[in-house]
């Protein structure tokens, strides 16, 4: 089984990296894709202790995403892995050109990295080290 990334570049836009979370969040539960669609949000400023406080409370997250067209200054990166096994190709390809055709992720710049690619081990790494 070979993973595929997905890398979606919101730019400042978090109520934009909100709306691409909930449809995530969505097709996960309605296809039951609990393994095999694997999704985790890379702030920029996620290495300052602070940033880790305010993203651990719910409160301030809903606040955030509120205020999120005035007040976010911070680069916020969806990252995707897609898990299919080997007869299930047809799934994958057609995941893999339904999530960036979407509307929150048409807008992100999506880039597909698949494995075997320049740059897979280093996004394997900056997945598996987000929480």
């Amino acid at each position: 089984m070979a993973h595929i990334y997905m890398v979606f570049d919101f730019g400042t836009d978090e109520e934009k990296a909100q709306q691409a979370h909930h449809k995530l969040q969505g097709w996960k539960q309605a296809f039951r894709l609990d393994k095999k669609l694997q999704f985790k949000f890379d702030r920029a400023d996620g290495d300052t202790p602070e940033a880790a406080e305010s993203e651990a409370k719910p409160k301030p997250k809903g606040k955030k995403a509120g205020e999120s067209s005035e007040e976010c200054d911070v680069d916020v990166k969806l990252l995707v892995r897609l898990y299919f096994s080997a007869h299930e190709k047809l799934t994958e390809q057609r995941w893999i050109d339904r999530i960036p055709s979407e509307e929150p992720f048409s807008e992100a710049e999506p880039e597909v990295i698949r494995e075997g690619e320049p740059g897979f081990t280093e996004i394997l790494t900056k997945f598996e080290a987000l929480e």
